[in-house]
């Protein structure tokens, strides 16, 4: 089996970037209820959304939280890539049908341990931040 690993330490910069897209629909919404056991009827009933501040339904936190995994295991460092830690702070919610981007900066590398720290951000359509966080990931070996 051929595998092309990620982006081992020596080759990432400070600087580097990366992102992945997807918009959020209701049955991410349902299907993450059902394999979280998430089932907040802020999130699947809608008349009770209705009476929140929000007004209608949101998507779970962790949903959109979750779009930042292709992009640290798939393109940046990319495949082989451990996570080590995440943090997240949520600034606003993500609706049924918000197009989220999910996008990793390399912020800072830590040549004792050969890991990299990313901060990480989440905007929707509209440009409007949703959550922002860091990440702290072992990049995949040199072969």
């Amino acid at each position: 089996m051929d595998i092309k690993l990620g982006y081992t330490y020596d080759q990432l910069e400070v600087g580097m970037t990366d992102s992945f897209t997807k918009t959020i629909t209701e049955t991410d919404v349902y299907l993450f209820a059902g394999i979280s056991g998430d089932f907040n009827p802020m999130h699947v009933n809608e008349e009770f959304a209705k009476l929140t501040p929000f007004g209608t339904r949101i998507a779970h936190g962790a949903l959109p939280q979750c779009l930042i995994a292709p992009v640290l295991g798939t393109r940046m460092p990319g495949l082989g890539t451990v996570l080590v830690e995440i943090t997240t702070r949520f600034k606003a919610p993500t609706f049924f049908g918000d197009t989220i981007t999910a996008t990793a900066t390399i912020a800072e590398k830590i040549e004792e341990k050969k890991r990299v720290r990313l901060d990480l951000t989440w905007t929707n359509q509209k440009g409007e931040t949703v959550a922002v966080g860091r990440a702290e990931v072992i990049p995949p070996p040199k072969l």
